[in-house]
């Protein structure tokens, strides 16, 4: 088990985090007749009556599961001129609270998508081209249009 101290820690006392888990573990109290348990309202659940043939009625309580979020994706169009800037922002006010999950596996990709106005020159697609090799891109290339 790996153990990781940061802004997010707690140092709890074990017999007192025994008694809140217990707590916790303790069942709902009954609705009560108010508005909280009227269908639709209050802790989210829904409640319906239903009668039998033989007269008897039964209750019968949906209450609907949290949403497990496990995933993230994302999607940004950043200015070229400001790539630096816009890119750093995005590493501290977001990449930074997903990666600091334990566990979490964080991948990042690069899109970049060029239309140039005129052909490019030999010397753009060398440079480029040993520049993508360099820095171990996945895939590119020039193409015609």
């Amino acid at each position: 088990m790996r153990v990781v101290v940061d802004d997010r820690s707690l140092l709890v006392k074990p017999d007192v985090a025994a008694a809140q888990l217990n707590a916790d573990r303790q069942p709902e109290p009954p609705p009560t007749n108010g508005p909280e348990s009227e269908p639709g309202r209050g802790s989210g659940s829904v409640s319906t009556t239903h009668t039998t043939g033989s007269g008897r009625s039964t209750t019968t309580t949906i209450t609907p599961q949290t949403p497990q979020l496990r995933r993230f994706h994302g999607s940004v169009t950043l200015d070229a001129r400001r790539l630096g800037r816009d890119a750093s922002r995005i590493a501290e006010e977001v990449v930074q609270h997903l990666s600091s999950i334990v566990g979490a596996d964080v991948q990042i990709t690069l899109d970049i998508q060029a239309e140039l106005p005129d052909n490019a020159s030999d010397k753009l697609v060398r440079d480029v081209t040993e520049n993508c090799h360099t820095l171990k891109f996945d895939d590119f290339g020039f193409e015609e249009n």
